[in-house]
């Protein structure tokens, strides 16, 4: 995910219904829970073990914790300026993050006491995601181009992996079927695959200057990644072996990418306002946002079977069916941007112009726009 998606500054806003009207009729149906810390510019969304949503707060420089009821509690980082950046929950019950200023992975238990753990090597760490191995994996932007691919363990214990190609900037990461890691060489135009062990492959992109963004495990076993400029959706399978699928809207600026309910891949077409979906054989069909210039980033997959976008400069969560069906909800102009499932069954997304996360659930949510699919 884009550092544009992950710049979020939070409160809540529980939306109950949003029924046919205006955006101000909409608006009204809301109920909203300002976070203590004023502009404190919250990046990482991540679902906790505790059934809370826990983000980081970049500028704040604190993370902070919102229960179902948007009851939000902020804990402090403990070096000041740390740059707390992506947050992810750890297989101990705890959630993990890094901080991308001052080159540290930290620890926060449900109840706030922070542990810090510094990397030995000076670098910048972004995303972090959850090991088969047990442990916490994190991208990293090292100096002179030396980015690296690190983990933690529970305890503490950080090891960090050299990337093979220099100036790749790895970024998306997550754990593969094969149980290794697998990452996104945003700039070398690669994949690449870590062991737990710390031993890589790279695999070159066919299509040159590409820009491997984000990255997902599919359902048939094989890892698929968007190609921003490359106008391709990727499938790498985990003995290498590539295949890409044009998207049929030439430079359509893809983003975010997950799997859906149903067995195939869903994605975002940014620059050209649709959501993809690609079956595991190559399949491509999109279906157009109804509102124009709604420019989508996030996407992430329903409790209620659907899939969930944001509209970042449309102000509206919407709703995707299997079948293509659009539907969406309008919110008041505040550029959502990050969304995710919670444990709670709402889907969670961060509002980047006024300074809130929302949560809407999906079985009262009610649209203002649908638009059947294709």
């Amino acid at each position: 995910m884009s550092k544009l998606k992950l710049l979020i500054v939070l409160s809540v806003v529980l939306v109950e219904s949003l029924e046919s009207g205006s955006i101000a009729q909409a608006a009204r149906r809301m109920h909203e829970f300002p976070i203590p810390t004023s502009s404190s510019g919250p990046l990482g969304i991540a679902a906790g073990p505790d059934g809370n949503i826990w983000f980081t707060e970049y500028d704040g420089n604190q993370i902070g914790s919102v229960t179902p009821q948007g009851v939000i509690t902020e804990f402090p980082v403990l070096t000041l300026f740390g740059g707390p950046y992506g947050i992810a929950a750890g297989p101990d019950g705890n959630l993990w993050f890094t901080e991308n200023t001052s080159n540290k992975i930290a620890r926060i238990t449900p109840s706030g006491v922070v542990t810090e753990f510094p990397i030995p090597i000076l670098s910048g760490p972004r995303g972090i995601t959850a090991g088969p191995d047990g442990n916490l994996w994190f991208t990293q932007e090292g100096v002179n181009g030396a980015d690296m691919i690190g983990k933690i363990s529970p305890g503490g214990s950080i090891t960090e992996y050299v990337v093979p190609t220099t100036n790749s900037y790895p970024y998306g990461i997550t754990a593969g079927p094969d149980g290794g890691l697998w990452f996104t060489e945003n700039t070398s135009n690669k994949i690449g695959r870590v062991t737990t062990e710390g031993d890589f492959t790279e695999y070159s992109v066919p299509t040159p200057g590409s820009g491997p963004f984000g990255i997902t495990a599919g359902p048939d076993g094989n890892l698929w990644f968007t190609e921003m400029s490359g106008n391709n959706i990727g499938r790498v399978s985990t003995l290498g072996a590539f295949t890409e699928f044009p998207v049929p809207t030439a430079d359509s600026r893809l983003y975010d990418i997950t799997a859906g309910p149903d067995g195939n891949l869903w994605f975002i077409e940014d620059l050209v306002h649709n959501i993809g979906r690609v079956t595991t054989w190559g399949a491509v069909t999109e279906f157009p946002v109804p509102t124009p210039n709604s420019f989508p980033i996030g996407i992430a997959a329903g409790s209620d079977g659907n899939l969930w976008f944001t509209e970042q400069s449309g102000n509206k969560i919407g709703r995707i069916t299997i079948t293509g069906k659009v539907s969406e909800f309008p919110l008041p102009p505040s550029g959502p941007t990050g969304i995710a499932a919670g444990p709670d069954d709402n889907l969670w997304f961060t509002e980047l112009l006024r300074n809130k996360i929302g949560a809407i659930r999906p079985s009262t949510a009610r649209p203002r726009h649908e638009r059947e699919g294709a």
